[in-house]
């Protein structure tokens, strides 16, 4: 496949993702924010997101003051953030466009009408009244996306690439939203609380009913660690990612282009081989942290390899 068409095929994939997982962090930090505590903790909070994204010094820019209101809608709705919901929504029908000839119809049109409904919804300022109904809306289509991308686009090198693009933003993203926590929760915060935020964060990658099935117990920082990093059938799992784009890696690699296949590999070997204990709860910071770097890397690699250069790619320099 030429690599211009394969990378508007990646980046498509890539942003309608990103969207996606937009709105389930933005959605845990709202549901935390309404747990009781003082307004500097949730401000810094919001201050937290906003660095984990590396957006701290585009939102100054664009605001002289941090709140709640402002960084919802400046990561809903301001077209000056190339983050922003509705930012990756625009880039994803873009790329869309660009590669009509090799989409299914059904694909085109969901692309198409995603982006056609959130711009109506920010004319008439739906997008920051409601932002839980946004957040529903944004993963139902997301949803959508998959499902018709699935059931419709034919298992080639177009296919291999929109999923590879999904489950690369998704690891980059599971182990953002689980970094939110480890650097949010407060010390004195409340049992009771904490046992909200956690119950939060699970929903926000839909593995509230998955934890409940595979652990039966109270929640605990350990196996949610677990659950969210180690666990390949959970389907939102670092794990999970790892595998499915070393199988998609796997159909368009060649002996001649492997090097990003081996990356993906040692990646997923290290997670096979992390031991997650309670010693494992003051470095998983550090870990995550790292693991979003070599995210950032692979994503570099796949680029130079079987894309167009991410400097004059249809995607954002990672």
């Amino acid at each position: 496949m030429l690599s211009r068409l394969a990378d508007h095929l990646f980046w498509m994939s890539r942003y309608i993702e990103r969207a996606e997982n937009t709105a389930r962090m933005l959605d845990v930090q709202l549901q935390a924010s309404m747990l009781p505590g003082e307004a500097s903790s949730i401000n810094e909070q919001w201050k937290t997101l906003l660095d984990l994204n590396d957006l701290q010094e585009a939102y100054n820019k664009r605001y002289a003051k941090l709140s709640s209101d402002k960084v919802l809608r400046f990561m809903l709705a301001d077209n000056s953030n190339p983050s922003s919901i509705i930012s990756c929504l625009e880039r994803a029908r873009e790329n869309a466009r660009a590669v009509r000839v090799v989409l299914t119809t059904d694909i085109w049109e969901v692309v198409n009408n995603i982006w056609l409904e959130a711009r109506a919804m920010v004319k008439d300022g739906g997008f920051v009244k409601d932002p839980a109904r946004v957040f529903e809306w944004v993963k139902l289509q997301s949803h959508l996306f998959r499902g018709v991308t699935i059931g419709t686009l034919l298992k080639d090198e177009a296919f291999y690439f929109v999923r590879m693009g999904t489950f690369l933003e998704r690891a980059d993203n599971t182990a953002r939203i689980l970094d939110v926590k480890y650097l949010m929760v407060q010390d004195d915060l409340e049992e009771r609380a904490d046992f909200y935020f956690w119950s939060s964060v699970l929903r926000s990658v839909s593995a509230y009913e998955i934890y409940r099935k595979v652990y039966r117990d109270s929640f605990t920082p350990v196996r949610i660690a677990e659950l969210l990093i180690q666990r390949g059938d959970m389907p939102r799992s670092l794990m999970a990612c790892l595998d499915e784009l070393l199988v998609n890696l796997n159909h368009v690699s060649s002996p001649g282009r492997q090097k990003a296949l081996k990356q993906a590999g040692r990646l997923r070997s290290t997670l096979q081989y992390l031991t997650i204990d309670e010693a494992f709860q003051e470095q998983i910071h550090d870990f995550l942290t790292q693991f979003v770097m070599q995210v950032n890397e692979l994503g570099v690699t796949l680029s130079h390899e079987f894309l167009v250069p991410l400097e004059t790619s249809a995607g954002p320099s990672d």
